[in-house]
């Protein structure tokens, strides 16, 4: 793995393609699973597979319809629960359904044969292009910026909404700017594990760290340790055995999820029973 490290190019922008994924999922993912929106995150992804769709029928970057839709998408989910129209997962899963079926109808629109949209559905980290690499690079310095500005306003938020809207917090836009980082957070996924398998990267990691600790700041670092662990050690499997690397590091994460919660349960029952 290492020597494929130094010597491949391609090797390198997947490595550096992980580690800027596992930023952004490190800290979005534990304010998503801290204010339960792990439904409305894969709502959100689905949603983008029209934007996907869309950008090859009418010849655009398909990652920039992608990046368009969930924006809608998260914006629209948002504004709809907010006022509170409509069940949340009803909602959740009409977009979803929506944006796939968009998808699929902008693929049976193109003339000829259609392209191969399983590199955005199940993802490929290692035909990452610089292009993606930069595009990536700027939305987890977005995500990054966003957080850590005002951490102590995400910790108030995540604690309480109510109390952080009586200590003058504006909470609504702090709701709409975190559907907006986790739209921009799916895209960044979308080259590396795929629409189908973001929400797995992107919860994992975090509800593995959330086991070992309940403190915030905590948390997000051991979240970043962990999705850069489960990359690399995916990456390296999947060069070694030559399968798909999307779906060897969505597998690594979510068996360590389990078995951490496996770990956890076992040391609750010690402490109840004394043994």
């Amino acid at each position: 793995m290492l020597e494929a490290l130094l010597e491949n190019p391609f090797m390198q922008k997947a490595a550096l393609a992980g580690v800027l994924v596992s930023v952004v999922c490190g800290i979005i993912g534990v304010i998503i699973i801290e204010k339960k929106l792990v439904m409305m995150t894969g709502g959100i992804a689905h949603t983008s597979y029209g934007g996907v769709g869309l950008g090859y029928l009418l010849d655009f970057e398909p990652i920039i319809g992608a990046f368009v839709f969930a924006i809608l998408a998260a914006l629209g989910i948002g504004y709809i629960n907010r006022k509170g129209k409509a069940a949340s997962d009803v909602i959740i899963g009409l977009f979803w359904s929506l944006g796939m079926a968009l998808g699929i109808i902008f693929f049976s629109l193109m003339p000829g044969y259609p392209p191969d949209p399983s590199t955005y559905l199940f993802g490929n980290i290692l035909t990452v292009t610089w292009a993606n690499l930069y595009f990536t690079g700027i939305i987890t310095l977005i995500v990054v910026l966003a957080v850590v500005i005002f951490f102590n306003h995400w910790k108030a938020y995540l604690f309480d909404d109510e109390f952080a809207y009586i200590k003058g917090i504006k909470t609504t836009l702090l709701e709409y700017l975190l559907l907006i980082l986790i739209a921009m957070t799916v895209v960044a996924l979308i080259r590396v594990v795929g629409i189908i398998l973001a929400l797995a990267l992107l919860t994992a990691p975090a509800a593995t760290a959330a086991t070992i600790t309940n403190n915030l700041k905590k948390r997000m670092i051991y979240a970043i340790i962990l999705g850069n662990v489960f990359c690399f050690l995916g990456l390296w499997i999947s060069y070694e055995v030559d399968i798909a690397s999307g779906a060897v590091i969505v597998t690594l994460s979510v068996v360590s999820t389990l078995a951490s919660y496996g770990v956890k349960a076992i040391k609750a029952k010690r402490r109840v029973t004394g043994k």
